[in-house]
């Protein structure tokens, strides 16, 4: 079969059309920008890759096309694959139709630490021996994929998106995935491009709660009042809660003199944990991790080894390169709850330097400015704090920092680049936060440490 991937260089969709590939489909795909690191993955796979969205991408006609959730009507390609009345379907429902079936399917949700939750998983049912497929939205460095179809019959770990599913689908992706095993792990206003607000996104919340059958389970974070709000419109699913609650199923005991330990307790067990990531966040991660691989039977003590070698996916506190004892990090944190929870992670880990954020409000909700309010207090952890007003967003950075004296706005990226590394010391921590890829700012960063301290990486 020729499967046609419209949308195809999004981790998701790239992802899907890995696994189309490892089905034995001839896959093709379009994108606005055809770029690595996904370009070149696909391409190592033998997926052809169009650039722009055309009418020819769809000549020879494929067998099916599957689109992104990026596209809307108006797309040439979206209008000739109407038009043509050629078979079409969305990532999603692809993904439940062609992979999904047979399988016990972990899905896990929420505002917050889905990448990194749903790599913890894999990983340890990977330690476990239970060869899991997984769709993540990252890179997990432990496997150098994003997407595998894993064993005959194993399980399969998805990460599961609350965002809308394609032009022809407004229902959240995660709807169409019918967990066996289900994580909420948090619940806030986000996606202010599609959400009028936080009631709105809780019955999509309140739709998926509804999939998990009354055999399977809900692992709920405890402390989160969205969620038992979700909960009070209808639960027909045992649920277990997680946190730092007593009397939580699973709970987590932070260690207050060190930042990369917690324990565990669940069952009359009781596990201490030391691993590479820092953060009460990435501990509550962990512990959902363990408490879903517990319902397919592996043991806390064999989950809780499998932590301490894992690796945290890309872009999520990822150390991109050191100069003159100047370190570059990279995160995912596009949120001020995401940002100041990374900032609140190394805060904890200190060792003597400051700490330096550089962000770029650009996901859909930062840009419509409805988080604006909340942006100084996001970076209260932070030494000092440069922000990157990118083109075309239509309100200002500067009013909003005004009066904060540790923040600064750019419009020129290599102004701000500049102003960072003339600031930066030995010690300091330079973390990076952005949806995207930021200009390559992190290489301009590393580059520039390079010049002024006569140091290589």
């Amino acid at each position: 079969m020729h499967v046609h991937v419209v949308g195809i260089c999004g981790t998701f969709m790239g992802s899907l059309a890995r696994l189309a590939k490892m089905l034995g489909h001839r896959v093709t795909g379009s994108d606005a920008n055809v770029y690595p690191p996904m370009s070149l993955q696909l391409r190592d796979m033998g997926v052809e890759l169009k650039e722009g969205y055309h009418a020819d991408n769809l000549r020879p006609s494929p067998d099916l096309v599957i689109v992104g959730n990026a596209l809307s009507r108006g797309n040439p390609e979206i209008e000739a694959l109407l038009n043509a009345k050629l078979p079409y379907v969305s990532g999603p429902q692809w993904l439940a139709e062609q992979v999904l079936p047979g399988r016990r399917v972990l899905a896990v949700a929420g505002t917050h630490g889905k990448t990194t939750t749903a790599s913890l998983l894999a990983w340890i049912l990977e330690c476990a021996g239970l060869e899991p497929g997984f769709l993540i939205g990252g890179v997990l460095r432990n496997f150098g994929l994003s997407a595998r179809l894993g064993g005959g019959g194993a399980p399969f770990v998805v990460e599961a998106d609350e965002y809308d599913t394609a032009f022809f689908d407004k229902r959240s992706k995660f709807v169409h995935y019918r967990p066996d095993i289900a994580v909420l792990n948090n619940l806030e206003f986000d996606h202010a491009d599609i959400f009028p607000d936080l009631a709105a996104i809780e019955r999509q919340f309140h739709h998926f709660v509804r999939t998990v059958p009354g055999n399977g389970s809900l692992l709920v974070a405890d402390d989160e009042p969205a969620l038992e709000r979700v909960l009070d419109q209808g639960c027909w699913t045992p649920v277990q809660r997680f946190g730092q609650l007593a009397g939580s199923e699973w709970q987590l005991l932070l260690d207050p003199d060190d930042s990369r330990a917690f324990t565990v307790v669940s069952g009359g067990e009781s596990h201490i944990v030391r691993w590479a990531m820092s953060g009460r966040h990435n501990a509550a991660n962990a512990v959902a991790a363990l408490a879903a691989a517990s319902r397919l039977g592996v043991p806390l003590v064999e989950g809780c080894r499998a932590l301490a070698t894992f690796a945290a996916p890309r872009r999520r506190q990822e150390i991109r390169g050191e100069v003159g004892g100047i370190q570059v990090l990279d995160d995912f944190a596009h949120h001020p709850t995401a940002i100041a929870l990374t900032l609140e992670g190394l805060n904890h880990d200190r060792h003597g330097g400051r700490l330096l954020a550089v962000i770029e409000p650009r996901s859909n909700t930062m840009r419509q400015g409805s988080m604006r309010a909340r942006l100084i207090d996001s970076v209260a952890l932070a030494d000092s704090a440069w922000w990157y007003q990118p083109p075309g967003l239509d309100w200002s950075l500067a009013d909003v920092i005004a009066g904060h004296a540790a923040s600064r706005v750019e419009t020129d990226l290599d102004v701000l680049v500049a102003h960072v590394v003339e600031q930066a010391v030995s010690g300091d921590r330079i973390v990076v936060m952005s949806n995207g890829g930021f200009g390559g700012i992190h290489d301009k960063l590393l580059r520039a440490l390079e010049v002024r301290h006569g140091s290589s990486r």
